[in-house]
């Protein structure tokens, strides 16, 4: 499937290294469902929010796990999510699932499951993530999204600029509350 976005069709501008780019889609509201999805786990298996049905989730949705901000989210998030109980870190990007497992072995991130879009690319404008132009256009912008035991969107962040890091401490005030 090929990512194809139409002029005037945006919905957010983030910034990439300072220049303005834009996302289709909006993030979902706090306080409605979170919309259902199907991705690509490490093992080529298509995962759901049915698969984490009961726990609290963090979506760390981010462009790509190859870049040294994704990678520092992540370890970060791993090392949270080790002091809370019925959480779960989903790490979402546009990453095959072998890379993906790569890093997570190499890195011994085991609080996180990470999941691809790779076949799904429609996760994207579900999510309001996809971004539509410039050097990056079919990633996902970097974002947070906390979803409480029922799937309920709790909190979320669109993070300003694609080279910083999101605001963990809000993240996991959110979860903890949720």
């Amino acid at each position: 499937m090929v990512y194809s976005f139409k002029k005037g069709e945006y919905m957010a501008t983030v910034a990439f290294k300072g220049n303005p780019v834009h996302t289709v889609g909006d993030l979902p509201a706090k306080g409605t469902k979170a919309p259902a999805f199907s991705l690509t786990g490490t093992d080529l298996q298509d995962v759901g929010l049915e698969a984490f049905a009961g726990k609290r989730k963090i979506l760390s949705i981010v462009p790509s796990l190859d870049t040294g901000i994704c990678a520092m989210s992540a370890k970060r998030f791993n090392q949270e999510v080790a002091k809370l109980g019925n959480v779960v870190i989903i790490n979402i990007s546009a990453d095959l699932p072998f890379a993906a497992k790569r890093f997570c072995d190499s890195e011994k991130l085991q609080h996180i499951v990470s999941l691809s879009t790779f076949r799904a690319p429609d996760f994207g404008r579900k999510y309001g993530m996809a971004i539509s132009e410039g050097p990056l256009k079919g990633l996902l912008t970097r974002a947070i999204v906390v979803l409480n035991q029922h799937d309920e969107v709790v909190y979320t962040e669109l993070v300003p600029e694609i080279t910083t890091e999101p605001n963990y401490d809000a993240a996991l005030a959110a979860v903890a509350s949720a």
